[in-house]
């Protein structure tokens, strides 16, 4: 369960699900987004992992540069060797706890380095960093750094936006266990239906990031409604098929203007 991957990936979607109103909006702006995501799945072991995930982002949005801190609150139950970000580690364990608090900070920014001259193509590169702010002693995170680069690509399509999504990990080295760096990707479209409402789905694949782990295939079907006094809620359902992602997930978030 590469969660700080899968995290990435659906910052990005809700990017391109609200692309072609964003380019009809003045840039320059802040907000504030908050939201509940829930997951759970064996991870190849025999008792479920349950977590609990609410992120608070704050978020820049202006004419090339797209600014983004997330400070969330995570809450684990299940085997130890479920680690968040990592998924299964070392031999599975029946043993299971319940620790939470503080997850793994992440500041990220995003540069539009292409547009055409009639706004039909888009390429973004981002650049992230996930601090060790989890802690390790809980099991909450790696107590270790990771960097993640990928770049994004959108195509303007009438209402229809298909986009693509590459990137790589470069983990950190914890005490105990070892971590391999990954490539990893998503592929997908949105559809507007109307100027407030999108819609979509996106196959995400990885790397498997540890020898215990697996590699990662999941596909999220996500929707976005834009409400009044410009606040917006997102919704999506994450459906996982390897141990390296949870079973299934859902999640929602709430964006209001500053």
């Amino acid at each position: 369960m590469k969660f700080a991957i899968l995290a990435a990936c659906l910052l990005t979607l809700f990017e391109t699900v609200a692309i072609h109103a964003a380019y009809a909006e003045e840039n320059g702006k802040v907000s504030l987004e908050t939201g509940v995501n829930y997951y759970t799945g064996k991870y190849g072991g025999t008792q479920s992992t349950d977590i609990l995930y609410i992120p608070i982002t704050w978020k820049y949005t202006g004419k090339t540069w797209t600014l983004k801190l997330t400070v969330p609150y995570l809450r684990i139950s299940g085997p130890v060797n479920v680690i968040n970000g990592v998924g299964p580690t070392g031999t599975p364990t029946n043993t299971a706890t319940t620790r939470s608090g503080l997850g793994d900070v992440i500041a990220a920014a995003t540069y539009n380095t292409y547009s055409d001259d009639s706004r039909e193509l888009f390429v973004n590169l981002t650049g992230k960093i996930k601090f060790s702010t989890a802690s390790s002693s809980q099991g909450i995170g790696t107590g270790k750094n990771d960097y993640s680069f990928q770049t994004e690509i959108f195509r303007l399509a009438g209402r229809l936006t298909p986009f693509g999504i590459m990137g790589y990990t470069v983990y950190g080295k914890p005490t105990g266990y070892t971590l391999n760096n990954v490539f990893y990707g998503s592929i997908g479209g949105s559809y507007r239906f109307d100027l407030e409402t999108s819609g979509g789905a996106m196959l995400s694949a990885s790397e498997k990031n540890s020898p215990s782990g697996t590699s990662q295939l999941s596909v999220i079907f996500f929707a976005s409604h834009k409400l009044e006094n410009n606040w917006k809620a997102q919704a999506y359902f994450l459906k996982g098929f390897t141990d390296s992602v949870p079973s299934w997930g859902v999640g929602a978030t709430i964006a209001l203007p500053l």
